[in-house]
């Protein structure tokens, strides 16, 4: 089987890109290595994927030194000639879309960057799974999608009609426009909704990282809501099986709703940041500094996945606590070279 897999540079699409590798599929990865974060980071990842700096050019195919099946692409979502060529040429079986641009905080100050990513992008990528056959779409959603919700655990027959970011806005836009492509054009589609995923080559610009530095630096951790916070908190591994499972479950005109799906994908245990914050301290072996914030615009008070659909579909059931997945963190993060 040939996967596109869009946001191979970035922290879940890096993973994905390595497990499905490692399990004899053939990979196209595409990434337009943007500078919202350090970019020295996502070139590590794709280094360690077997694609160097040196050799990647805009719109140039480039293989892997280290998997044969695997080659890289840098472009833009939002570039529909480029995009329409790469998947006549290709002949993709599936495509995995982990390419947008995140951050909640983010969206606020720069708007547009998401209706270019997000939206523009998402339907250059519908119209071309549309027009090339493809056998299944699945797509990063996002559990900001429940704003701020009370009733817990967020289930997906939750309404989420108002969100409190444009980044859950695109996002829900994202599941809208999947589900019409579906509706239209019997195009299999699974969007996942993602809940906050942590563990080694995580996104500087979330917690994990943040609290890491701070904690290595002696400087202050920013503690919104003066602490009055929960989350979801979903390792990496667990959440690669997850997506793994998904690939493979493909809606057809018989489920529930033809040709399409909808799941959470969590660990289903909110954790309190205060517990989240003194975890990470045992597993840097320092102690933290605290400042107290008041609650940050777009954020949201708890996150907290009901997976059952999911472990229902595909025996989906996370397996890593926070402790061992902090622990697998924290060490990455010590021995990491990504910065030099």
């Amino acid at each position: 089987m040939k996967i596109l897999i869009t946001g191979t540079a970035g922290f879940i699409g890096f993973h994905l890109a390595k497990r499905l590798l490692s399990e004899g599929y053939e990979i196209v990865g595409l990434d337009n290595i943007n500078d919202y974060y350090d970019v020295r980071l996502k070139y590590a990842r794709l280094k360690e994927t077997g694609i160097f700096e040196s050799e990647i050019e805009y719109g140039k195919l480039v293989q892997s030194k280290t998997f044969e099946k695997y080659r890289f692409v840098k472009a833009n979502l939002e570039d529909r000639k480029f995009l329409e060529n790469l998947f006549v040429c290709e002949k993709f079986d599936a495509v995995v879309n982990l390419a947008a641009q995140a951050g909640v905080r983010y969206s606020i100050e720069n708007p547009h960057a998401y209706i270019e990513s997000n939206i523009v992008g998402f339907i250059n990528l519908l119209e071309c799974c549309r027009h090339n056959a493809i056998k299944h779409l699945v797509y990063a959603s996002s559990s900001s999608v429940y704003g701020n919700s009370d009733n817990v655990p967020f289930s997906e027959k939750d309404r989420v009609d108002y969100p409190i970011s444009l980044y859950a806005a695109t996002k829900k836009a994202n599941e809208l426009m999947a589900h019409t492509y579906s509706h239209l054009y019997h195009l299999p589609a699974t969007g996942l909704r993602f809940f906050t995923v942590y563990g080694p080559c995580g996104r500087p610009d979330m917690s994990p990282i943040l609290f890491a530095n701070a904690i290595t630096e002696g400087k202050p951790i920013k503690v919104f809501n003066h602490g009055d916070l929960s989350r979801d908190f979903t390792y990496i591994d667990d959440i690669i099986e997850g997506v793994v499972r998904v690939i493979g479950h493909i809606p057809d005109e018989n489920n529930e709703i033809p040709f399409y799906q909808l799941f959470n994908i969590g660990n289903s245990q909110p954790v309190a940041l205060m517990d989240f914050i003194h975890t990470m301290e045992e597993a840097m072996g320092k102690k933290a500094i605290l400042e107290m914030y008041p609650m940050q615009a777009g954020d949201v008070k708890i996150t907290y996945a009901d997976t059952a659909e999911l472990e229902q579909a595909v025996g989906y059931k996370p397996a890593t606590e926070l402790k061992a997945g902090l622990g697998r963190f924290a060490e990455w993060y010590l021995a990491a070279n990504w910065t030099n």
